[in-house]
């Protein structure tokens, strides 16, 4: 029983450390991240042609 709960509480403090860890590389690319996402957003969309011969036999 000891054993257990010591692989267990060294794997919650691990899963811990990593959670931690995560959070914080989150938090510095959020500051670039938002740079980027407004020269994406800038897609051209085409309309869509459905008058193709090839729809139109599929018919």
């Amino acid at each position: 029983m000891t054993t257990f709960f010591t692989i267990f509480f060294i794997l919650v403090l691990v899963n811990a450390a990593l959670l931690l860890f995560s959070i914080a590389q989150a938090g510095r690319k959020t500051g670039s991240a938002s740079k980027d996402v407004s020269e994406l957003s800038r897609n051209t969309v085409y309309p869509l042609d459905l008058s193709t011969p090839d729809y139109r036999k599929a018919i």
